[in-house]
Order: C-alpha cells, then structure tokens, then sequence
C-alpha cells in the first residue's frame, strides 16, 4: 500500500514537472524540511488557536467522559508541549511542566498562552529552521504529530456539542 502511495505521488509529480516543462517554465524549486515544517506547524497551531477561541467559555470545562480532560485541559496539554520545545529550539534549559488550569482560569488566558507558544515555535522555524529540522527531526516531527492528535481529540469535543470543526467547514471557492 505504501509503495503505491510513493508511486502514484512521483507519478504525480513526474507529470506536474513535465507540464512545467512543455510550458515553457521550470519547476519551483522544492521546498525544505523546515519550510513543510513550518507550514504544517501554522497550519495546524492556526486551527487549535482558532478552535479554542470560539469554544463557547461556557463550555471549556466540558469532557466527553470522566476520565480524559477537559476541552481547556486539552489546550494546555497541548500549549505545554509547546511551550517545551520553543524553549529547547531558543536553547534554553527547558523541564517539562504541565500548565494547570488554575493558573489561566479563563478562555482570555488559554487562548493567549496557546497563540504564544505556537507564535513562538513558528518564528523559530521560520528564523533557524533548516539548522533547527537537522539538529532535532524527530523532536519536530513528534510536536507536529503530538498537536495534530489534539486537533483531532478537539474535533470529538466541538462535534459532542454540536460545532463543526474549522477543517470540516465548507471552503471558499476560488
């Protein structure tokens, strides 16, 4: 299946190069690690930012089930993650430390600390990222993969309560 899948895309792109060509232009040039790094990482800090500023207040204290976390919880695990690794990526000594719910009390809080650690991160992506994407590709890849996973636990919370999750939304024609 996987063989497939890489088949098909150099197939897809053979083609796409091939048209460039027959047009008399030339491909654009291929695009870094750390260039697909940071687009992913905006991408998807973009809609959790999003998400967590129009979850109704009201409802950040709400969990499909005892035991998993509140939607704010699930912000904060996620902002902590992130808040780690921009202190890793700036050099810093960084301990890990879950950020608990008293100390941002309201959705004004969540939403501030999680854009400023996402807004952190993709400044140092965009600023060092090839150096950043080949001295640690997998503690970026883990983050990426890590906020992606809450995405999709955030979308069960947002259709539990009757909200159709930013990915979901019918897009724009253009």
């Amino acid at each position: 299946m996987l063989m497939q899948r890489v088949a098909v895309g150099v197939a897809f792109f053979g083609l796409l190069a091939a048209g460039y060509a027959q047009e008399g232009g030339s491909a654009p040039a291929p695009r870094t690690v750390a260039q697909v790094l940071a687009e992913g990482w905006d991408e998807v800090g973009h809609k959790i930012v999003e998400m967590a500023r129009e979850f109704p207040e009201d409802k950040y204290n709400f969990k499909p089930a005892p035991e998993v976390r509140t939607f704010a919880e699930q912000l904060l695990h996620a902002a902590t993650g992130t808040v780690y690794l921009a202190k890793i990526a700036h050099g810093e000594k960084a301990k890990y430390a879950e950020l608990q719910r008293e100390k941002y009390p309201t959705k004004a809080d969540i939403v501030a600390v999680l854009k400023q650690a996402f807004d952190d991160v993709s400044s140092v992506l965009k600023a060092e990222g090839d150096e950043q994407a080949k001295a640690r590709p997998g503690l970026w890849i883990g983050l990426l993969e890590h906020v992606g996973e809450h995405y999709g636990q955030l979308v069960v919370y947002y259709r539990l309560n009757g909200i159709v999750p930013p990915e979901s939304r019918p897009k724009p024609k253009s």
